[in-house]
């Protein structure tokens, strides 16, 4: 897992942590490819409206389908497996992930979880692309962030490339 750290710039959050506070807490979490966020009146509705206009790596439009597809692999609700998944136990409150069109998707939970915005900004939450296989990205992630996979060589390097004037739309 001490990939993470090197791929989090290839990757985008729906919200993360503001970078320009020193510590972490519910009050600095800020949007990334979410717009901002709504919780139903008793906290067990997330709302998220989407950047639109995002691209991934490969040209592909970033959209709602990403984010549901990730969740699902996550929570072990998907046909596709990740080899090791330590971050299934977080959403074992999840009940479930729906989207509203392209850029809206909602976050279901089985109970109220004042945790679950932290889990999200978290640098281990990334939105993966829907379009491409897990047995892919393994060897070729694909992202929608300022810097793209360029090598990899088990125990030794990962290198990543900046890509100019990348910025989310929005």
């Amino acid at each position: 897992m001490a990939a993470a750290p090197a791929m989090m710039g290839v990757f985008n959050n729906l919200v993360i942590f503001d970078q320009h506070v020193p510590q972490n807490s519910e009050q600095s979490i800020v949007p990334d490819l979410a717009t901002g966020w709504s919780w139903s009146e008793d906290g067990t509705v997330l709302t998220l409206p989407l950047r639109q206009g995002v691209e991934c790596h490969d040209g592909k439009p970033f959209t709602a389908a990403d984010v549901k597809c990730t969740w699902d692999t996550l929570a072990g609700k998907s046909g596709e497996k990740l080899r090791v998944n330590p971050r299934k136990s977080w959403y074992n409150n999840l009940s479930e992930v729906t989207t509203n069109g392209d850029y809206e998707v909602v976050f279901h939970l089985k109970r109220r979880q004042p945790s679950f915005m932290a889990l999200l900004a978290s640098g281990w939450s990334p939105v993966y692309p829907c379009h491409v296989s897990l047995r892919d990205m393994r060897r070729h992630p694909i992202g929608t962030g300022p810097f793209k996979f360029v090598e990899f060589k088990p125990n030794e390097v990962i290198r990543v490339g900046r890509i100019a004037d990348r910025r989310l739309a929005g």
